[in-house]
């Protein structure tokens, strides 16, 4: 088998494992669905073309550092900028109401994500909402592991202010 070959049934093996997270994080980033999916696209054939020329040995942290990347790229050329994630679990068992209260609650959590600031945004959806470790949403975001460590807690302490301020929640003072 050819060395070209052998790269395609990687990526092809690649995006059947990690396509639909890929996607998500895409969507939750700039909450248009069908962009995403070309940008999910955008990002595997970059992989593609990177691995002709290099070895992977952590291929989620890898598609999902191009993931970010060309959709940093694309946020850019757009105006305004809009982050939020829209994802709804969806449990068999659980009722209409109780559905809609996850829904309710999610909103108000994504609508309070939303008025972060871009670092704050990309560092709990990360960390929080996809669960990468410290290491690997570094590498995602191209930042130091103590910076991943205290943009979070920076973030995560602006959020709860958010939620505070939006009604959400009752502050803790």
């Amino acid at each position: 088998m050819s060395i070209q070959t052998e790269n395609r049934e990687l990526i092809l093996s690649w995006y059947d494992e990690y396509s639909d997270l890929i996607v998500k994080y895409i969507a939750s980033m700039i909450k248009d669905g069908y962009q995403a999916e070309d940008i999910m696209q955008e990002t595997f054939l970059k992989a593609f073309q990177y691995i002709e020329k290099n070895q992977i040995q952590y291929p989620k942290t890898f598609l999902f550092r191009i993931a970010h990347n060309v959709t940093i790229d694309y946020l850019r050329k757009q105006k305004p900028i809009d982050f939020v994630k829209e994802l709804f679990a969806k449990d068999e068992g659980a009722s209409v109401e109780d559905i809609m209260e996850v829904r309710e609650e999610s909103k108000e959590l994504f609508l309070a994500i939303r008025k972060l600031k871009p670092a704050y945004k990309q560092v709990i959806i990360l960390r929080k909402i996809e669960e990468f470790s410290i290491a690997d949403t570094a590498s995602i975001l191209n930042w130091s592991e103590s910076k991943v460590k205290s943009t979070l807690f920076r973030a995560l302490h602006a959020l709860e202010k958010q939620l505070v301020k939006g009604g959400f929640m009752h502050g803790t003072s």
